[in-house]
């Protein structure tokens, strides 16, 4: 698949279905999610719903989780057992849990999107299991550990007993900086036969949907794997998991989309191995730090580089983006993820400024009053965006140079573009991340073709016009005035008669 300017909203889907189900006073689930719940969802113009956690949980995650219920309050302070479902991620089998609608509804509903041009994402989880799935009773298939092990690491491995009475010591799975997640099982991916029965899940799970985000990808690196289970696994495989596990799903849904959730600065690794996408989270902290020269460097990589990043600045694994952000600096940051090169991650309720950081382990989250002024914005945003110069477009990153001798602002702004050569259309965006109101020239001399006519800039975000000239624009540059986090989107189309000249703010 050639990457693409892919919007992908993601959902967590018990959370959501809980939510419905109390909205319309009635058990909603996969099967019978009502028509105007879809409408709603879809209008924006999304083009992939990530469905996160519609497979079957492992029973024992849920009674481990049910052990830190007290640590869940602090999202849903009238919580209850019930609300505890268990990890997302540590998976019993990878069958969409019935309770929510099972394998038929799932279907139905990937129908409806399909209907409305839509696209369903789902989960995969390659690093490890529930620790009691199926996989894990396979002679090879989860690493094994020694007794003394659950004496001296026991945070990181578990003992099981197999049919026959015997007991093994297993690994839990683990990110090597952190101790084990104790609700799994660590797959052993230097097992050919364990890559099999991967490739053979991926397949079942390829004709359910079109595409995958694949937790924590880079552990599944043949270096990365090999030394954080150094001495409990044998020599790595001649092939690199991705290189081998892609290409045989693509060989039968060759549009099948994979994401890779990545870190650790792999995200060149993980694309070079297969991935069409990857996390960009060094764009993300970057805008968390507020350090706009480092969000510069970044934003120099290649273009067909940064066509696989995905763009976020919250998911399940974050804090809410109005949380950490603030009412403000949400703006700016919300043009930058929608307006860059790659693909944008959006997530159920970053819209409406959502606050509360669920658990994944749970199924319901406390109602909270929308910001209405950011749904607005993001509207506005995502109307925008969905204009085919952000698909088809030509993207450029300008200088920005001083507006005046002495006057250092213009470092706290970031200026780029979209122009598509066969239309005519440009767009150029610039963004003001930082408390201090900003100056500066942004040097358009890239688009030549600008010279010799009178544009008329019409601001997407507020509806004012400003006419320039191009060779004003190309030469000098043009002069920006932004007031602290703000952010604007000029499109650039000839004016068609003289008009007084006013100054851009």
């Amino acid at each position: 698949m050639a990457a693409d300017k892919l919007f992908v909203y993601q959902i967590n889907t018990w959370v959501w279905l809980n939510t419905l189900s109390r909205k319309y006073k009635k058990p909603i689930t996969l099967s019978n999610v009502p028509n105007s719940a879809l409408d709603e969802l879809t209008r924006t113009g999304i083009d992939m719903v990530w469905l996160m956690g519609v497979w079957k949980r492992s029973p024992w995650g849920r009674k481990n989780a049910l052990q830190y219920k007290h640590e869940y309050v602090g999202a849903l302070p009238d919580i209850t057992d019930d609300d505890v479902i268990g990890s997302a991620y540590s998976i019993g089998d990878y069958r969409v849990d019935e309770r929510i609608g099972g394998r038929s509804g799932l279907a139905s509903l990937r129908k409806r999107l399909k209907e409305r041009g839509v696209k369903l994402m789902l989960d995969f989880v390659p690093n490890h299991v529930g620790k009691d799935h199926r996989w894990v009773y396979e002679p090879g298939y989860i690493v094994e550990g020694k007794p003394e092990d659950l004496r001296n690491r026991s945070s990181d491995f578990f003992a099981v007993k197999l049919p026959d009475g015997k007991e093994k010591v297993l690994a839990h799975g683990r990110d090597p900086l952190f101790p084990g997640w104790s609700d799994t099982a660590q797959l052993n991916i230097f097992n050919p036969a364990l890559r099999r029965e991967v490739i053979s899940t991926l397949l079942d799970i390829a004709g359910q949907c079109d595409g995958v985000r694949c937790d924590m990808a880079m552990l599944l690196i043949s270096d990365i794997f090999a030394n954080t289970w150094r001495g409990y696994v044998g020599a790595a495989l001649p092939t690199e998991f991705w290189r081998e596990i892609i290409p045989a799903v693509k060989e039968l849904h060759p549009n099948f989309i994979f994401t890779a959730e990545v870190y650790w600065n792999k995200e060149y690794d993980v694309i070079q191995q297969g991935f069409d996408f990857a996390y960009d989270k060094v764009l993300y902290d970057r805008i968390v730090e507020n350090d706009v020269q480092k969000l510069r460097q970044h934003l120099v990589a290649g273009l067909d580089y940064q066509r696989h990043m995905m763009r976020f600045i919250e998911n399940h694994d974050e804090p809410r983006a109005f949380a950490r952000l603030g009412p403000q600096r949400s703006f700016p940051a919300a043009t930058l993820i929608c307006t860059l090169p790659g693909a944008t991650l959006l997530h159920d309720g970053q819209f409406n400024g959502r606050t509360v950081k669920l658990p994944v382990q749970i199924t319901r989250q406390p109602d909270e009053a929308p910001v209405k002024e950011l749904e607005a914005y993001y509207r506005r945003l995502l109307e925008e965006t969905r204009d085919p110069i952000y698909q088809e477009g030509e993207w450029y990153l300008f200088e920005i140079h001083p507006a005046w001798a002495g006057n250092i602002t213009h470092f706290n702004m970031l200026g780029y573009g979209w122009r598509n050569p066969e239309s005519g259309a440009y767009r150029l965006i610039v963004v003001n991340l930082t408390q201090y109101r900003s100056q500066g020239r942004v040097h358009l001399g890239h688009w030549k073709w600008l010279d010799g006519k009178t544009w008329r800039l019409f601001d997407v975000t507020d509806g004012a016009e400003y006419d320039r000239h191009g060779g004003e624009m190309t030469k000098q540059g043009l002069y920006i005035d932004l007031e602290p986090y703000e952010s604007h989107i000029f499109r650039f189309e000839p004016a068609p008669e003289k008009r007084k000249q006013s100054a851009l703010s």
